[in-house]
Parts: C-alpha cells; structure tokens; sequence
C-alpha cells in the first residue's frame, strides 16, 4: 500500500522499515511524545500544526519520507 498525505502517521511509525527512513530525515523525532498523540492522524492534517514544523515536520522532509518509503515496494 502506497503511503499518501492521507495516511496515518501510525501507518511510518508502526513499520519499521519505515520507521527507519523517518528517522533518517528527522532524527529522535519517532521517540517524541508529541509523535504518539498524533498517530491516529492524516499527515496532511499533521502538517497542518505548528508544534510539528517546530519539530522539523516539514511539507519537504514529509515528501522526501513518503518518497523514500513507497520505493521500497
């Protein structure tokens, strides 16, 4: 399944792979507080919220993470 603006951001967290690249992109940021009140939500709706761009959840890093995790297939 392709990962969009609409999935979830439980959909990165909960696969580890994914997980991985997110990582990548925006370190310690999976290990944030912030990050486990906001799984159940659209990263569409994420990018949205200013306390996200303050953790450097970004329109660019976000696009670069879906990128990435839909070439693994």
């Amino acid at each position: 399944m392709a990962l969009t603006y609409d999935s979830k951001l439980g959909e990165l967290m909960d696969n580890p792979a994914y997980k991985a690249i997110f990582d990548k992109h925006i370190p310690g940021l999976s290990s944030n507080p912030m990050v486990g009140m906001g799984k159940k939500l659209a990263i569409k709706y994420l990018l949205k919220q200013p306390q996200a761009k303050g953790l450097g959840f970004t329109l660019e890093k976000v696009d670069l993470i879906i990128a990435e995790c839909n070439d693994l297939g």
